[in-house]
């Protein structure tokens, strides 16, 4: 991911593309402020290819919170310039699956996970995060498993 994140700043740099070049920046620095943050002596590489995605979400809501309120502000050009970003960095993360397909995987891990009550939510969705990262929101997927387990 770290090489890809490379490679891509080197091409953004050769096309004079500054919009890409600054998002990818903001993206390697958070990814530096998190790998400071876990260093230690046990881990010397800092974070992993899943962590990178689990920041790129964040990022990405970061963003389109900060959007909707310029927008509600009437400040157009910096929603613009947010919603920009946005599409940056979801070139990064992997094919988002669809609701049908998230409710499914939902449902599939509370019967693999033998989940039967709203106490095993925490259990379930740590399964899903290790598993789906950036591929599934995990808010509407907490919402399918909290409608599930509390009808259990």
């Amino acid at each position: 991911m770290r090489e890809q994140l490379t490679h891509l700043l080197r091409e953004a740099m050769k096309a004079k593309d500054s919009q890409r070049i600054s998002t990818i920046r903001l993206i390697n620095a958070a990814i530096k402020d998190r790998d400071i943050a876990v260093r230690s002596e046990e881990n010397v590489e800092g974070v992993s290819d899943a962590e990178i995605l689990s920041i790129l979400g964040k990022m990405i809501k970061q963003r389109q919170e900060s959007a909707k309120q310029y927008e509600e502000a009437g400040r157009i050009e910096l929603a613009e310039q947010e919603l920009s970003e946005i599409s940056i960095i979801e070139t990064f993360l992997p094919k988002q699956m669809s609701e049908n397909e998230m409710m499914k995987i939902v449902d599939q891990t509370i019967v693999e996970m033998k989940a039967v009550s709203i106490r095993d939510m925490g259990k379930v969705m740590g399964a899903l995060k290790q598993k789906h990262a950036g591929k599934m929101d995990f808010s509407l997927a907490g919402a399918r498993a909290k409608e599930v387990l509390s009808n259990s």
